[in-house]
């Protein structure tokens, strides 16, 4: 069966690709989500969970921008430049993969106090929960694609490089 570039990332070099690309976001991302739960819950913005929700977030936005970086670098530059895309499927899953920059980067920036100083705490919770709830939408929808065949769509499958 052939893989997209998402899937393929994730196989070669095992453990290692798995782990960085895969497991230390994800990791991150689902220890985010659970105590964003709690303190919505709780309405408790000064306890624990707060204070590791807010860890992770920073963590989880800061070395996700450097995998952003590399990937982008190292993977879609030359793929779109050579013509190695392996169709729809594979642009999907690699896009909202990258995608994820976005709501990760703007929980770290939002509890570095960078973006939004003005607004309550209250507010503030809003926005967050709205940033998780953004990650966990495209992460899903790149784990989806990722995992499809991508002569599924109608590019076919033109390259085998890695990512």
């Amino acid at each position: 069966m052939n893989m997209t570039h998402y899937m393929e990332l994730l196989a070669v070099n095992q453990p290692w690709n798995l782990l960085i690309f895969m497991a230390v976001p994800v990791i991150l991302a689902e220890t985010i989500a659970i105590t964003e739960l709690a303190i919505l819950f709780t309405r408790n913005l000064h306890g624990t969970l707060r204070k590791l929700n807010k860890i992770c977030s920073i963590i989880a936005g800061l070395y996700f921008t450097v995998i952003f970086i590399y990937l982008f670098q190292t993977a879609v530059i030359p793929l779109t430049a050579n013509g190695e895309w392996r169709g729809i499927i594979d642009m999907i899953a690699v896009g909202f993969y990258l995608a994820g920059i976005v709501p990760l980067l703007g929980m770290a920036l939002l509890d570095m106090n960078l973006i939004w100083r003005n607004r309550t705490a209250e507010e503030k919770l809003k926005i967050h929960a709205i940033f998780v709830g953004m990650f966990l939408i495209v992460a899903h929808v790149a784990m989806i694609f990722g995992m499809l065949d991508p002569s599924l769509g109608s590019g076919g499958t033109s390259g085998h490089s890695h990512m």
